[in-house]
């Protein structure tokens, strides 16, 4: 299993939301870049970007942010938060991110994310984004609930090609109360698709219980900033799996 890091990005910095409350705001650090670097650090491949200005207004206003992000690591990059244009797609990947993650503009508009999958076919390289709210698809940064329930919305992604999705439970985003593991373990016994966990993720045995459904990632959070799991040990949990997978091939 893949560990995400995460940065959250709000008028430059790196901050946090609790359940996607943009009133409940923590700024953990003016230096979004120097979190990174720390990640990379800690042995981290992967990072979770989101700009949460992006994701309210559908604009990028932490692309350079983010750029510096693209250009001063060797971390694999994916981006989520108003992505809600072509435009906006081919600049994310122009710049040189690994994958955009199409949210709001997925529920309202289809024929955008055919768009996007047609023009960028490597596998992953357009993921989807489905936040929970109440066991419905959340849309426009979480203060909304569209008319997808969850089960709908998955059948339909994967119904369009759809191959990477990032499922957050946003009533456990930011509270610091454990991931929904009923959840999870349900999604991955019932899509063949490449499942990253979000949202909740408190301990190391959150790490755990998400390795042993064999999903794809788990993104890292809140729990990173406040001390409650250490990212070096959390990427090494989440190696044990595939080492024992591997050497049970070779019996």
């Amino acid at each position: 299993m893949n560990i995400f890091p995460a940065i959250d990005l709000y008028d430059g910095k790196a901050v946090r939301l609790f359940k996607g409350d943009y009133n409940q705001m923590t700024v953990y650090n003016e230096n979004p870049l120097e979190v990174a670097k720390d990640f990379e650090n800690a042995g981290a491949k992967f990072i979770h970007l989101v700009d949460l200005e992006g994701a309210k207004f559908g604009t990028t206003p932490n692309i350079e942010v983010i750029k510096k992000i693209v250009d001063n690591t060797n971390l694999f990059t994916e981006i989520g938060g108003g992505i809600r244009s072509i435009e906006t797609v081919d600049a994310y990947l122009n710049a040189g991110l690994d994958r955009v993650i199409m949210g709001t503009a997925v529920v309202t508009d289809e024929e955008f994310l055919k768009t996007a999958l047609k023009k960028y076919p490597k596998p992953g390289q357009i993921a989807v984004g489905i936040d929970l709210l109440d066991g419905y698809v959340a849309i426009k940064g979480w203060v909304e609930k569209s008319k997808y329930k969850a089960e709908e919305f998955f059948n339909k992604m994967t119904s369009l090609g759809v191959t990477t999705v990032i499922c957050t439970d946003i009533s456990k985003d930011g509270a610091m109360k454990g991931v929904n593991r009923e959840l999870y373990k349900e999604l991955s016994e019932k899509y063949r698709i490449n499942i990253t966990a979000s949202g909740g993720v408190t301990d190391i045995t959150d790490i755990k219980a998400l390795r042993e459904m064999n999903l794809y990632g788990a993104i890292i959070g809140k729990a990173y900033y406040t001390g409650a799991i250490d990212l070096r040990e959390a990427i090494e949990v989440a190696k044990w799996l595939q080492k024992e997978l591997f050497l049970a091939l070779m019996l």
